[in-house]
């Protein structure tokens, strides 16, 4: 069939045309691309995507989240990093993710005190929450204590030489009731004998470290306030013992002879041996979460009464090397076995707990140490994060939402000798068989042309 030059230009014209129309579509698709995103995730129990919970948290969540993640220059960090924050950009959009490499930016880094490497600071609405877990649990729980709006107080004691929530001494707490501030937590001082009564509004209450014995009275609206299955957060030191012993007698607990010295601290470059390291926590919600060592400066060791009220549980314990030193802490000093000391491991804190009759559930904790969370000692390892759980724990703001653990299904193949000598076989000799045996037929077929 012969063609004219007219048909010819048509079909020429034809072709031009479908290939500008094609590659017309195609860069529309792709400007698509870049305006619109859509993801599927294919696994058996989308182990790859959002919980419902989650999802439905942040369909409560009105402000923008900004989210600032301080790795340095690994990439397998950066993108699990980037991987989680894409799961919650996908159903919140006004998620910012920031990533600051904290060996280029320390001032930042100290500044939001910064102790792992891969930590989360979240932000929304005004308030603050720092995570060194990369995880939907750890994220999501973070995201919902953010979005607590019930006004809280924690309410310091004061009149006795108390540690000051406003001070800036070095053995003050204004950094920590900063830090408070910022999750979203009030703090202030009250002197029972210019105001005996602790008021309704008190979230938790705090005593540090009192210089002089408490007034009977005092001690008499304390354990009303107790009585009544309200918080306390009560932070001693070593040799202070009698000061508050109506309250830990009361507690069923009580501060051991001396003070906790740890030999271990050397290996840290720490020449006084009155600092006490923890570096292991217990499985509690208060401290689950915590992943580098706490230093606690001039600790008392605590030990329970086993038929107190309150259930106790340890909460910090020093490192076997270490014990509780009654003499004077100059020159060589080792553990005595024959006087009141006591070997380590010690615990120099305790979390206490109990149901009332409604069955809602009295937190206290009592601690040997009130300096780890002062001015001069809050930035060293974990403090600040154990003081920050503490507060958290003992304001039941650990309501955690529970998600459930995603695992491929059907990851492993069980198969018993049987088909494995029959798989073995078929690979050595039935599969290349049929292979010479298809290769001699074509060949047969060519040679009969």
């Amino acid at each position: 069939m012969k063609i004219s030059r007219k048909k010819h230009r048509y079909i020429r014209l034809q072709n031009i045309l479908f290939t500008v129309l094609f590659v017309g579509c195609l860069g529309l698709l792709a400007w698509l691309s870049t305006q619109y995103t859509h993801q599927s995730d294919w696994t058996a129990n989308n182990r790859n995507s959002l919980s419902a919970q989650s999802i439905q948290l942040l369909g409560k969540l009105k402000q923008p989240i900004e989210i600032t993640a301080y790795a340095s220059e690994n990439d397998i960090l950066r993108q699990q990093i980037t991987e989680l924050a894409a799961k919650y950009i996908q159903h919140k959009t006004d998620i910012s993710l920031e990533i600051i490499n904290p060996d280029t930016r320390p001032d930042r880094a100290r500044e939001e005190g910064i102790t792992t490497d891969g930590e989360l600071i979240l932000r929304y609405n005004g308030k603050r929450e720092s995570l060194q877990q990369l995880n939907e649990q750890a994220l999501t729980n973070a995201l919902q204590r953010l979005t607590n709006s019930e006004q809280q107080w924690v309410v310091f004691l004061s009149g006795h030489g108390e540690r000051n929530p406003s001070g800036h001494a070095n053995f003050d707490y204004g950094i920590f009731a900063n830090e408070l501030k910022k999750k979203g937590i009030n703090s202030q001082t009250i002197n029972l004998v210019d105001s005996p009564s602790i008021p309704i509004n008190t979230s938790l209450l705090i005593i540090a470290d009192p210089k002089t014995t408490l007034l009977k009275g005092e001690v008499s609206l304390i354990k009303d306030y107790l009585a009544k299955g309200r918080p306390l957060l009560l932070l001693g030191e070593p040799n202070h013992s009698n000061i508050i012993k109506p309250l830990t007698e009361w507690l069923g607990i009580e501060l051991l002879p001396g003070t906790v010295v740890d030999a271990t601290t050397q290996l840290f470059g720490i020449d006084d041996p009155t600092f006490a390291l923890v570096t292991e926590y217990p499985h509690h919600l208060a401290t689950q979460h915590l992943q580098a060592m706490s230093l606690f400066p001039g600790a008392a060791g605590l030990t329970i009464n086993p038929d107190g009220p309150y259930t106790a549980h340890p909460l910090l314990s020093t490192l076997e090397r270490s014990w509780t030193e009654t003499s004077s802490i100059e020159g060589h000093i080792q553990f005595d076995p024959h006087t009141d000391e006591k070997q380590g491991p010690i615990s120099i804190g305790y979390a206490l707990s109990k149901n009332d009759s409604s069955g809602k559930e009295q937190r206290l904790a009592v601690l040997g140490d009130a300096d780890f969370i002062s001015n001069s000692f809050l930035g060293n390892g974990a403090n600040l994060d154990l003081g920050l759980s503490l507060i958290q724990w003992l304001n039941h703001n650990d309501t955690l939402i529970e998600i459930p653990a995603k695992t491929a299904l059907d990851t492993t193949l069980d198969i018993n000798e049987t088909w494995s000598l029959i798989f073995g076989l078929g690979f050595l000799f039935v599969l290349p068989a049929v292979f010479i045996l298809c290769g001699l037929v074509i060949w047969l077929k060519r040679k009969k042309r």
